[in-house]
């Protein structure tokens, strides 16, 4: 989607580390992500009357911790003052560094409970058995087998990797939907936002926008809702949990949740700051509304996740997308999926293995 919503005209940038004072004791500092076309986190500093607080912390990376610690003293400040560390979600790209913040300051970190124990499980189970549970899923949704192969070949071969999880920090706090979170000086609300992942969480500033601007104070919005794209939705995976979930359906009710709140600006961890949370909510829901409509259309003919997912409109040529990201793109399907399945407009085809879906 390529709406852009709006720009918050007060916020001040300086360089070469990209620093946006957004007023108010709020800063944003881009932390580069390696090798992902988003470029970078939007990693979010708060003070507090006992010491700054971050906001996520960007990638586990040498060239991202230095212009994470660079930023910090364009601040004003330094990571060893950090009195704390919250975490939208559990993604890599949020929470990689802040085992090392945690290290070089003694600043806590808090997470919503669902995330944690997302990152308790990558962390204790083995690289191998992802790979295990990987090819299973895939097998099942349709996968052809050269695309399995390269997963067989490695579990067999015993060069099955480290995820880029594995390491990461266990929270110290859990951060509780609907409490005001305890930072002196400051009344910060948690809001559970799953859908992206089971436990994200915005973080509403119930502050008067130092602006002036119409609305209920600002929005930390991770990456639940975004300026100009939709964040990845598909099942939330465990490999020893088989319960039935709905990620769609707890993502469109989370949208409707933030939109509720009519912030004044919303701070995202990805692109840019913008107003008008309400007119991006519509926009969001309308384009998940015609991406089910599309697939209904195309369940006139049974079809399993991943024949479905090589006839979807993607961003490019089913043909050009790259391996890892054909991964992603059958786990959005199949969220869409289970959503009409929950709908009522969707089901499974008696009888098919790999398992097809058509149309009621």
């Amino acid at each position: 989607m390529d709406d852009d919503g709006g720009t918050l005209m007060t916020a001040r940038t300086t360089g070469p580390v990209r620093v946006t004072d957004h007023g108010g004791g709020v800063h944003s500092i881009a932390v580069p992500i390696p090798d992902n076309p988003l470029g970078h986190t939007l990693v979010h500093l708060l003070d507090t009357d006992r010491g700054p607080v971050l906001i996520d912390t960007g990638w586990d990376d040498p060239t991202a911790w230095d212009t994470l610690t660079a930023g910090l003293a364009a601040c004003g400040t330094s990571v060893t003052e950090l009195h704390g560390v919250l975490i939208t979600h559990h993604h890599p790209d949020h929470h990689g560094l802040s085992a090392r913040v945690r290290e070089a300051s003694g600043a806590w970190i808090a997470m919503h409970p669902a995330d944690a124990t997302v990152v308790r499980r990558t962390r204790d189970v083995e690289p191998a058995r992802w790979l295990d549970y990987l090819t299973t899923k895939l097998a099942a949704a349709g996968a052809p087998e050269n695309h399995l192969a390269p997963l067989r070949a490695a579990r067999s071969s015993g060069r099955a990797t480290a995820f880029p999880g594995e390491r990461a920090a266990l929270p110290d706090r859990e951060i509780t939907p609907g409490a005001v979170l305890d930072l002196p000086g400051r009344r910060l609300r948690a809001v559970w936002t799953p859908g992206h992942t089971p436990g994200h969480v915005c973080l509403h500033l119930e502050e008067r926008h130092p602006a002036g601007t119409p609305g209920h104070g600002r929005l930390f919005s991770g990456d639940h809702l975004l300026p100009g794209i939709s964040p990845h939705i598909g099942l939330y995976e465990d490999p020893d949990d088989a319960t039935v979930t709905d990620p769609l359906g707890d993502y469109l009710i989370s949208l409707r949740r933030v939109a509720a709140l009519e912030p004044a600006e919303v701070l995202p961890a990805h692109q840019h700051s913008f107003t008008d949370a309400p007119a991006r909510v519509r926009a969001l829901l309308d384009h998940h509304e015609e991406r089910l409509a599309g697939l209904l259309a195309l369940l006139s003919t049974p079809r399993t996740p991943w024949q479905l997912a090589e006839v979807m409109e993607w961003n490019r040529p089913w043909a050009e997308i790259p391996y890892t990201s054909r991964n992603i793109a059958v786990s959005e399907v199949e969220a869409h999926l289970r959503h009409l399945v929950t709908r009522g407009r969707a089901e499974p085809v008696p009888g098919t293995d790999p398992v097809g879906y058509r149309a009621v």
